[in-house]
């Protein structure tokens, strides 16, 4: 099954403005790789020697990558895995995470990327309705849940990992105390991997086979499974590679859990694509996170706004931890432009803003590494940058009529990182997916010269006596306040005006704000009707692990 990119009716929006944006190399046609396996295999023949992953104090080049996941390839086939078979792997940011995909790939199975924040339930939903064969987690989690997540599912084989493996640094800050004992009816993943099995026979991917099914994030819903092509996934890698022009070899820092589609496409697999060193550290904690860009020197990253307002919290924080990166891009959640100006203020960093769904293999939007982005002057909103050149942005109105440029309406997006559709939910792809065109559910507008902005979620929006109030603009004022570290802003029952407008912040350390100052503030910067009438203060805002403040959280919260 592969995704259309039939011709689109003719329009404005397909004259493409956004091309003169692009350079050169940014417009020219690209011949992607069939599979990010294909682009690792080639890796390993131009620099074997060369470190493919580094964890901590660890080292796997790319031949001894390549050695270890045939082995664990081979496993898999012995327990039956084959082709198109599902493999779930629900790992933190460590090397038995690249390791269980370049071997679930190997033996020709679909990648089930799986949080591994997930409680037993949630896990339990997504193995019963991916059908996985086999999982792969980590060996405290499997006794502690998620030996009672499989019952009931078609898992055959297990496979559990320590995160103590493939270093000896022993971080306490985020690897766990000690080694666990190996839980009855698994197989340790390491001393699998060194087994020395050899791979089963090469599957021939091409670019039409699924190579993930990706599971939005819940955030509005039970999660559902996008069906990423293995070409989506090449495609967008080599788009980055191409965009972020980095020497071959260079070392990009997973700043993005790689459970999620950003951290897959443009940290692992634009990584291999470009033969370079892909530095995990575990999970996220700002002091580990800033020691190993030390460490590493990487020279690319992506992540949520929120991660990049952690790391400049910390009190160890100075300029020369950021020296070497080349490109720092945010992802996943919206980037406030007061952020953007902060960081560059304190670190010396342009923080490039991008947009992209799961259902659009990550990025389908980004800045060019030759330009920052815009702020419309109007609503104060940053551009997340203009499409690439094979993909097809359009704004259309509920009836699904294009809206002029600068008139807001959903994005539309269309091109071959669009996924055919949701797994064994042939309606919702029918619904997302009008002929082969992704329905994003994401309000925006795309200027003249080809620029777009993301103004919020369709489902987002406040009405507050019969105005529409989008989330986003009053969250990006509350980021001016110098006291503000973090901002959400949803709506709140109104016997009066339907719904009032209510701010959740968290505050800068050592900063202080009270909320009769917070809502004055606003007030004073944006329409009646838009500024919060109630502020609350709170010490972290929730999140999910990918960063993205999770609004509706804190909607039933009240």
């Amino acid at each position: 099954m592969t995704a259309s990119t039939g011709d689109a009716p003719a329009s404005p929006y397909g004259t493409k403005p956004w091309l003169a944006r692009l350079s050169p190399a940014q417009r020219a046609p690209v011949t992607p790789p069939p599979s990010v396996l294909h682009a690792f295999r080639a890796a390993v023949a131009r620099a074997p020697e060369r470190t493919a992953l580094a964890y901590f104090d660890g080292r796997v080049g790319y031949a001894e990558a390549d050695a270890l996941s045939d082995s664990l390839a081979g496993h898999l086939a012995e327990q039956g895995v084959g082709r198109g078979d599902r493999v779930a792997v629900m790992l933190q940011n460590t090397p038995h995470f690249v390791l269980a995909v370049l071997a679930a790939w190997k033996a020709g199975a679909v990648v089930v990327p799986l949080n591994p924040m997930y409680k037993s339930a949630e896990a339990a939903h997504i193995l019963r309705d991916s059908g996985a064969a086999a999982l792969v987690c980590d060996a405290r989690a499997w006794p502690a849940y998620l030996r009672e997540a499989v019952d009931g599912t078609g898992v055959r084989t297990v496979l559990t990992a320590s995160d103590l493996d493939f270093q000896t640094r022993d971080d306490v800050r985020v690897l766990g105390p000690g080694r666990p004992e190996q839980a009855a009816g698994t197989a340790d993943l390491a001393t699998v991997a060194r087994h020395g099995r050899p791979a089963p026979p090469d599957p021939c991917l091409t670019a039409a086979d699924t190579a993930l099914i990706s599971y939005t994030s819940g955030t509005s819903g039970t999660p559902k499974g996008a069906m990423n092509l293995h070409g989506a996934l090449t495609h967008n890698a080599v788009r980055q590679v191409i965009g972020h022009p980095l020497a071959e070899g260079a070392a990009y820092f997973a700043l993005a859990p790689l459970f999620h589609i950003t951290g897959m496409v443009c940290e692992l697999a634009a990584c291999f694509t470009n033969a370079g060193t892909l530095v995990l550290a575990n999970r996220f904690d700002a002091g580990v996170v800033l020691d190993a860009f030390l460490e590493h020197r990487p020279a690319y990253t992506v992540g949520p706004a929120t991660a990049f307002m952690a790391l400049a919290a910390h009190p160890g924080v100075t300029p020369d931890h950021f020296a070497s990166f080349q490109v720092v891009s945010s992802g996943g959640a919206p980037l406030p432009p007061a952020l953007v100006e902060r960081l560059r203020a304190a670190f010396g960093f342009y923080l490039r803003n991008g947009y992209g769904l799961t259902e659009c293999t990550a990025p389908c939007a980004s800045v060019p590494a030759h330009l920052e982005a815009p702020v419309d002057p109007a609503s104060g909103t940053l551009s997340v940058g203009v499409p690439g050149a094979d993909t097809l942005v359009r704004i259309l109105d509920e009836s699904g009529a294009e809206v002029p440029f600068g008139e807001t309406g959903e994005i539309a997006v269309r091109g071959p990182q669009v996924v055919p559709g949701y797994w064994g939910l042939p309606a919702d792809t029918a619904k997302a997916f009008p002929d082969g065109e992704l329905r994003t559910g994401d309000v925006g507008f795309m200027d003249a010269d080809g620029w777009l902005y993301v103004v919020d979620r369709k489902k987002d929006m406040i009405c507050a006596s019969g105005f529409k109030v989008w989330p986003r603009e009053v969250e990006d004022v509350l980021y001016t306040h110098p006291a503000v570290r973090e901002a959400a802003v949803v709506g709140i029952p109104d016997p009066y005006r339907g719904e009032s407008v209510k701010a959740y912040v968290s505050l800068r350390p050592g900063a202080a704000a009270d909320p009769g100052e917070l809502s004055a503030y606003c007030a004073a910067r944006i329409a009646a009707y838009k500024y919060p009438r109630q502020v609350e203060i709170l010490p972290v805002l929730p999140k999910t692990t990918s960063g993205k403040i999770l609004r509706r959280e804190l909607r039933d919260r009240g």
